[in-house]
């Protein structure tokens, strides 16, 4: 791999969902062409239309000019074909947590791409080793873990998979400067840094709302306030998905094999009952309208 940040002048995000169209967003407002991927055109173009929102929301408070949602909306292009990708310096995917599909996707994009283009995982928990493994060129591979919602949290979390080079390490993190966020990095190990810690304070509320210990609002008070958590640990469930935190915790604990991990019974049960957070309008809390996204 012999690429520089100058690269890099487009970027193709796979997946419109809740976290790509965000890391669409922040790549367009950071100056890349983006090509925003996903299976249907309607997906594709329901990404580009909260990308539209979200831009419209910060000229209302005053944070973005209309220049820069006019310039931003310019760099970017809605697909629904993988081939639209050809051209790209920079993938990030940010499909669901399937190992097998994450590999799919990556490898039929590096044919297109050949092998200098970095190719990132957005994966909140799974193995970079072992997507690496099954991708030609695996020293570009690495995991580009950003936060939910894109565009307004700080943090990326950069995973080194056993085979990421350290010249593919130092782009991820000037990437990662270049669209104004922290970087950390750690070493590919189940959960990383962030999934880890945050899954282990999840599960623990949970089990506090199924024991009565507190209601879901006083937990979360405790920890905003108590120990100044800018949002308490069940509605950050609510806002990630219940399904989503249900299926990392099962892979924490199997891969780890600490009860820290185990999934409490109400956390089923809610996923079972189709009560998934903020997106399906019914979590540890109500919402007024449920979000569609992925």
């Amino acid at each position: 791999m012999s690429l520089s940040l100058s690269q890099i002048q487009r970027c193709a995000v796979l997946g419109a969902g809740t976290m790509g169209h965000g890391i669409a967003q922040i790549a367009a407002q950071s100056g890349f062409e983006v090509v925003l991927f996903d299976v249907t055109r309607e997906a594709a173009e329901k990404g580009l239309a909260r990308i539209r929102s979200n831009l419209e929301t910060g000229v209302a408070k005053g944070k973005v000019t209309p220049g820069t949602r006019d310039a931003t909306l310019a760099r970017l292009r809605a697909v629904d074909t993988l081939a639209a990708t050809e051209g790209s310096q920079w993938v990030v995917e940010a499909v669901p947590e399937d190992l097998g599909l994450k590999q799919k996707l990556l490898g039929e994009v590096a044919k297109l791409l050949g092998p200098k283009a970095l190719l990132a995982s957005n994966t909140s928990s799974l193995s970079l080793t072992q997507l690496a493994a099954g991708l030609p060129h695996p020293e570009r591979v690495i995991g580009m873990h950003f936060f939910n919602p894109p565009h307004l949290m700080k943090l990326v979390e950069l995973v080194r998979a056993d085979q990421s080079s350290a010249e593919t390490v130092a782009l991820a993190r000037a990437l990662g400067e270049k669209l104004g966020k922290t970087c950390i990095e750690v070493r590919d190990s189940p959960g990383f840094a962030s999934s880890r810690l945050g899954i282990c304070l999840a599960m623990e509320a949970i089990r506090m709302v199924e024991a009565k210990v507190a209601s879901p609002a006083d937990i979360d008070a405790a920890m905003e306030l108590g120990y100044n958590h800018p949002m308490g640990p069940l509605k950050l469930t609510d806002l990630v998905g219940l399904d989503v935190r249900l299926t990392i915790a099962d892979y924490l604990r199997e891969s780890l094999g600490s009860e820290v991990f185990r999934a409490p019974e109400l956390l089923r049960q809610m996923v079972a009952e189709g009560k998934l957070g903020k997106k399906s309008g019914e979590g540890f809390y109500r919402y007024d309208a449920p979000s569609k996204s992925k």
